[in-house]
């Protein structure tokens, strides 16, 4: 019996991917639940399984294509044999015979090469057969972005003008976020991106796909830079005897498996600000200008990867003690580097802690992790000479912080104290021990 294999819903919020690996061919034999796709999707990097076993006859994706929950990827003669081992591959379709690809080439057949990574801008002109997302029901014509910025911002796509090109693009998303704000609405010149010069004319240039993820990362950050007034507060803390407290209890940390760091401790401090100043544990709703309030503390933790700035998030950090914020913390940054975080484990968070501190450098202005109103950053500590209650200075390791904010409903004042109140908790350990 042939089984027609679709791609499962991955998550919630989730209903498209970019294929990075086809993990099986034609004539291989596979068991249930074994994996056949490798799929990136804005949020994380999944294996596809496949739910049946049996001989794979037909796939209908090829890497860099994009597919949706619910689209065909492969079919499965399930009556074949699991223990036959791998069969001899079927021939290839002829040229007559081909199958339109999800998001691929129209007319493309399994024995032809993948088309190059580099896809078209929403500014440049599709190629001569290149197959157009698919509309949805409500037929309005819109890049697969646009649709993703619009359901994340809680858009009805409907009401948005399309540019000059007829097609519904980010920027005219944007621009309408601006005009039901009150602001004025960038003309089609304006919303349409800026061409960039000929950059062969002056040496050898490359070209190279920005990922799922990058481009994510891209989105939210171009949006947070343009829509929300950024101020960052700048302030240091004597982590002298906070480096003493953590040395101290890290190897009894260490023994049930967790790394008590500087962040893991920040978890905790952070968690408490949040209680003593809601503001910011907030989002600003634009449209009905009002401020959303969370009761909740769920605090996210940038990590750099390969793959692009990651953002994973620990939740109920006011619940846990800081030696289960060391071990949580421990966890999430291997899975991190295993590029085995699901959706549900970047979504929620109230407030970013980005501590650059392992990598060097000195104090930065971090960028809100749009829709919250806040980001912390750290740096890296160092010796510093400090007055202490007498004529010579002593030495103290000394720890940079950074902290931004969204100035619509945060002023500066709050600010200060904010992170005053972060540095106080900083130089009383004595008080953390009791949060172990």
């Amino acid at each position: 019996m042939i089984e027609e294999i679709k791609l499962p819903e991955i998550s919630e919020n989730v209903d498209s991917g970019v294929v990075i690996g086809v993990l099986v061919k034609i004539g291989d034999i596979v068991k249930a639940e074994q994996p056949v796709l490798e799929l990136e999707t804005e949020k994380a990097t999944f294996e596809v399984p496949c739910p049946v076993g049996g001989r794979i006859v037909e796939i209908h994706v090829s890497e860099n294509d994009e597919v949706r929950v619910g689209q065909a990827i492969l079919k499965v003669d399930t009556e074949a044999a699991a223990g036959q081992g791998q069969a001899m591959p079927q021939p290839q379709p002829a040229p007559q015979e081909a199958r339109r690809t999800g998001g691929g080439p129209a007319g493309r057949t399994s024995a032809e090469p993948p088309t190059s990574p580099r896809t078209p801008t929403e500014t440049e002109t599709p190629e001569p057969g290149r197959a157009e997302p698919a509309e949805s029901s409500s037929g309005v014509s819109a890049s697969p972005a646009a649709r993703r910025l619009a359901r994340e911002m809680g858009i009805d796509i409907n009401k948005v003008i399309p540019g000059s090109a007829g097609r519904v693009s980010i920027a005219d998303v944007k621009g309408y976020t601006g005009s039901v704000a009150g602001e004025r609405r960038p003309s089609a010149d304006e919303r349409t991106a800026r061409t960039l010069p000929d950059f062969s004319g002056w040496g050898l240039v490359q070209r190279a796909a920005m990922s799922v993820t990058r481009r994510k990362i891209a989105d939210i950050l171009s949006y947070a830079g343009s829509h929300v007034p950024h101020v960052t507060q700048y302030d240091q803390a004597d982590i002298t005897g906070l480096e003493q407290f953590r040395a101290e209890c890290a190897e009894e940390i260490r023994k049930v498996g967790g790394k008590l760091t500087i962040t893991s401790i920040l978890l905790k401090v952070v968690a408490s600000a949040l209680q003593a100043f809601p503001k910011f544990n907030a989002s600003v709703d634009a449209e009905a200008y009002e401020i959303v309030f969370k009761r909740y503390y769920h605090i996210g933790v940038a990590v750099d990867t390969d793959r692009g700035l990651l953002v994973p998030v620990v939740r109920d950090v006011d619940k846990k003690s800081i030696r289960l914020l060391s071990i949580e913390l421990n966890e999430l940054a291997q899975k991190t580097r295993d590029s085995k975080l699901t959706p549900e484990d970047m979504l929620g968070g109230n407030f970013t802690i980005s501590n650059l501190g392992g990598l060097g450098g000195g104090a930065f202005a971090p960028i809100i992790y749009w829709p919250q109103v806040a980001i912390l950053g750290v740096a890296r500590a160092c010796d510093q000479p400090r007055y202490i209650g007498g004529e010579c200075p002593q030495r103290r390791l000394i720890l940079p912080l950074s902290l931004s904010y969204d100035h619509r409903i945060i002023d500066g004042g709050e600010g200060v104290r904010f992170l005053r109140f972060i540095v106080d908790k900083l130089e009383k350990p004595f008080l953390l021990a009791g949060g172990q």
